[in-house]
């Protein structure tokens, strides 16, 4: 065989196991297994707030071992600056201008604005799809027993805080499992013997090991790091004396809204907060632990993600800290501080181990992901592309924007256009108030405003802004007056 006849036959082999390669592939996307997930969503944790980001006051090497065993995206967005919206754009595959929940807005006596019941949602899909339904922590999109209930949304089990507000506490007078209401005794008055995130952690284990044979979906939104800042004194013990200087918050110590919302006074904020986050990097690994030692792990995807940038509340230091990794705002901006959040997806022999994604993602994408990973069909009116081909070394479809909107503080909107960042705010009142204009790309720290020298792009995010506010009874910027 002369040398052109076997260069000939070399490149068609070549040719044939290339796409037998990229057959299989695909192959594997449309006949995965139904897995497990698990949804962990921590409080206010910021983008610099894990070792593996950039803290250096603390470490946190649960997380960090998922990272390294899993996919870390570098570019993912939450719902919203603040917890409800945050949460209705995870659960809806909406993003802020279209999704039911756009505020914290609270009901009495306990709760928040409740979905309606018409939503469809997260869990809602999967069960119909057969998956046993677990949600243990903060819930805050519907007050107990209103359309918005967990239970009520798709929930088979819920423990933990209906309310966002008696969230605030992390020895409450109360929780709730399902319709019960738990009064925990050893917080009555102003005993604090029952640390509530230590007794939602054992009820989301004992989920997981209730369903192991099943197929399950568990939602685990711990409150931590929320303020108040307060961890149990053997967590405390690891840090004292390190994170010097600590300055002395005053807060709510008795009264009526002590342990219905007001923050605890706390000596030491900084050391609460470091025990806070070793705690939840604790619970991250015994989640994890667990489903390797029932034999399930390589069946069960994991994600870990935060629902808004770092607070400033409560005694909260992120500046210490570095808690925003030097980007630009805190919880309640639409800069990035407030909005960019670290996810790490793991999935044993599916995702590749210690990769990066910069694929542009956010909240309202998880309801396409869960969709095609378990293999329904995704609802119409939602805003989310799955990053399922992402997780799978796929090839991934990407968005042409991301858009938010915030009604507190004058009311802000925000556009991710490429690499291009358009805040507009001050604007409840005047929809066309001046845009700031950033390149994500050359100023990640949002710094230099050049909105002025790109007026084509100003419009285009502008008109974005525009088209993607629907109009909403309780949430609106006004627009429809220009109409």
């Amino acid at each position: 065989m002369n040398r052109k006849i076997k260069t000939f036959y070399a490149l068609f082999l070549l040719v044939v196991l290339s796409s037998c390669n990229n057959q299989k592939k695909t192959n594997d996307i449309n006949q995965i297994q139904k897995p497990n997930i698990i949804y962990i969503l921590a409080d206010d944790l910021g983008y610099g707030d894990l070792s593996l980001t950039g803290q250096e006051k603390f470490s946190t090497p649960n997380i960090d071992k998922l990272s390294e065993d899993g996919m870390f995206f570098s570019q993912h967005y939450s719902g919203s600056t603040v917890c409800a919206p945050s949460r209705s754009s995870l659960m809806t595959g909406q993003h802020t201008g279209h999704t039911f929940i756009r505020g914290n807005r609270g009901v009495k006596p306990e709760g928040q604005f409740p979905l309606d019941s018409s939503i469809v949602t997260v869990s809602k899909l999967l069960k119909s799809a057969g998956y046993i339904t677990g949600a243990f922590g903060k819930w805050g999109l519907g007050y107990p027993a209103s359309e918005g209930d967990p239970n009520n949304q798709g929930f088979d089990e819920f423990y933990g805080y209906n309310s966002q507000t008696i969230g605030h506490n992390y020895y409450p007078y109360h929780l709730w499992h399902n319709q019960t209401k738990v009064i925990l005794e050893g917080n009555k008055g102003k005993k604090t013997e029952t640390y509530a995130p230590t007794i939602i952690h054992e009820k989301a284990m004992s989920f997981i090991e209730e369903n192991k044979d099943s197929t399950f979906f568990m939602y685990y939104p711990t409150i931590i790091p929320h303020a108040e800042l307060v961890a149990p004194e053997e967590y405390m013990a690891k840090f004292r004396g390190k994170l010097l200087p600590e300055e002395n918050y005053i807060g709510v110590d008795d009264g009526e809204r002590y342990k219905k919302g007001g923050y605890g006074s706390q000596k030491e904020p900084h050391t609460a907060f470091a025990a806070m986050v070793y705690l939840l990097d604790k619970q991250v690994g015994e989640i994890r632990k667990k489903v390797e030692e029932l034999g399930i792990s390589d069946n069960t995807i994991i994600i870990f993600t935060s629902d808004n940038g770092p607070h400033q509340e409560g005694g909260a230091d992120p500046d210490y800290f570095n808690s925003n990794a030097d980007l630009k705002g805190y919880k309640r901006d639409l800069y990035e501080g407030g909005i960019r959040v670290p996810m790490i997806a793991y999935w044993p022999e599916k995702i590749e181990a210690n990769s990066t994604s910069d694929h542009i993602s956010a909240f309202w994408d998880f309801l396409p992901t869960v969709c095609e990973i378990a293999q329904i069909d995704k609802p119409k009116n939602i805003d989310g592309i799955s990053f399922l081909p992402e997780l799978l070394g796929e090839k991934q479809e990407s968005h042409d924007y991301l858009y938010w909107e915030f009604h507190e503080q004058g009311g802000k909107q925000a556009v991710r256009l490429g690499d291009w960042k358009g805040v507009r705010l001050n604007m409840g009142n005047n929809t066309k108030a001046p845009m700031e204009l950033y390149n994500l790309a050359t100023d990640i720290g949002e710094q230099n405003n050049i909105a002025a020298n790109n007026p084509e792009i100003v419009g285009k995010i502008s008109n974005i802004m525009e088209s993607e506010h629907t109009y909403s009874k309780e949430f609106s910027f006004g627009y429809e007056k220009n109409k």
